[in-house]
């Protein structure tokens, strides 16, 4: 995760700044360098401050920055997907709507319960959903960034009239949500379209082992990142569970310490403190697995599915190139619009050996960046992971170092 400068949560708006330049750039080409530099989270909506940096003559400036939200990034995605001129190409996956419904209700329940807590308690409970709320939106600003630093790092589609009005154009874009007839029409089309590519896939004989090897290859890929995603989330929703349980010793604890004997108030007020910092490293610990483990997991389950259509597109590709050389066979046969046929036909295979050419370096590539941004992730991770079991073993033995050494402590154990 990007650092940022945080302000107030929950309260209205919430604004994050980013210190230092997006991890996600591709540091061997800086002839177009994009990321977020700031976002402001609204009521209902997100704004994102998008800054540009390039060298590349299409560009009115060298600088600049837009301010977009999320409906603008579906946007361009859709341009992208709808373009037929891509569709050898393996299309970045659209961000994720922006959701922060869960964490409001929560607050607002806290709102509620305000009354039947102590204020400590209230305190700690609003903190706590307050950072919840902004590892949230840190994640959403990461995930918009990586979807424009996947185009800008792409030799086709950093080049595409889409992204530069995207990236340059200061005023608003002016796109509306669909509506749900709309979206309705969108979901018919998806599932037509999908249904079509799944047909010409389990119908059609691919002429090439290598894309055929790597369609099944994606489908088996694709199920285990949906399984690993899922075992994931719930890994990182325990490590949530013990910092809650965490909250709880802390609280009782503290209020024991008021009725207790005077000489275990110090023993109870220490372990108190040591439960509510073992209850921070364990929030930090969740949130570190699900940015370093669970994202990256995520993103590249939504990535495999872009490669998986690009696959079945190619196999459509294939499909209307058969049609045509039988179209062919048939007008030679009746001697009539072989011209035609003849024409209809060199297109078709063009596309298709196109799209295999550009399909099979985008596989590769897509090989490639896989396994970079597992092997950096998983191994910061690991580190990470070390990092904090280590600051809870050494918490854990100062705490009994100073109980042990506690005088008041020895003098009632001896009595």
């Amino acid at each position: 995760m990007d650092k940022f400068l945080e302000e107030e949560p929950l309260n209205g708006e919430t604004t994050v700044k980013k210190a230092g330049r997006s991890e996600t750039v591709d540091l061997t080409d800086n002839s177009l360098v994009v990321d977020i530099s700031d976002a402001l989270s609204e009521a209902d909506k997100i704004k994102f401050t998008v800054h540009t940096k390039t060298t590349l003559p299409d560009f009115a400036k060298t600088e600049f920055t837009a301010t977009r939200q999320h409906e603008e990034f579906v946007w361009l995605h859709d341009r992208f997907e709808e373009n037929e001129e891509y569709a050898g190409y393996i299309i970045p996956p659209a961000p994720p709507r922006p959701d922060f419904g869960a964490s409001r209700e929560k607050l607002h329940k806290l709102s509620e319960g305000e009354g039947t807590m102590t204020k400590e308690e209230h305190e700690k409970m609003k903190r706590e959903l307050e950072a919840e709320y902004l590892a949230t939106f840190k994640k959403t600003v990461a995930m918009h960034e990586v979807f424009l630093c996947r185009l800008a790092q792409h030799p086709v589609f950093r080049n595409d009239h889409n992204f530069r009005v995207f990236l340059e154009y200061e005023a608003d874009l002016a796109v509306r949500m669909k509506n749900k007839y709309e979206k309705l029409e969108d979901w018919v089309k998806s599932i037509s379209k999908t249904t079509d590519e799944f047909l010409a896939s389990a119908t059609v004989k691919d002429i090439y082992e290598f894309f055929d090897t790597e369609k099944n290859f994606l489908i088996t890929y694709h199920s285990h990142l949906k399984d690993a995603v899922a075992k994931a989330d719930r890994m990182t929703n325990k490590h949530k569970d013990v910092a809650d349980s965490y909250m709880k010793i802390t609280s009782a604890l503290v209020c024991l310490a008021t009725t207790e004997h005077r000489d275990l108030d110090k023993f109870l007020n220490k372990l108190a403190e040591t439960f509510e910092t073992a209850r921070k490293v364990e929030r930090i610990v969740a949130s570190d697995e699900d940015l370093k483990l669970s994202d990256t997991l995520r993103y590249y389950m939504g990535d495999s599915f872009a490669a998986k259509r690009l696959l079945y597109r190619r196999l459509r590709c294939l499909a209307n190139y058969e049609n045509a050389n039988r179209n062919l066979e048939k007008a030679r046969v009746k001697n009539k619009d072989v011209h035609a046929a003849q024409e209809a036909q060199r297109q078709a295979c063009e596309k298709f050996e196109l799209m295999s050419d550009k399909g099979k370096e985008e596989l590769q590539d897509f090989k490639a960046r896989r396994v970079i941004a597992f092997r950096k992730n998983l191994i910061e991770l690991a580190e990470l992971e070390i990092k904090h079991a280590k600051t809870q073993v050494q918490l854990f033995k100062n705490t009994l170092s100073f109980l042990r050494n506690e005088p008041a402590l020895k003098e009632s154990g001896d009595n």
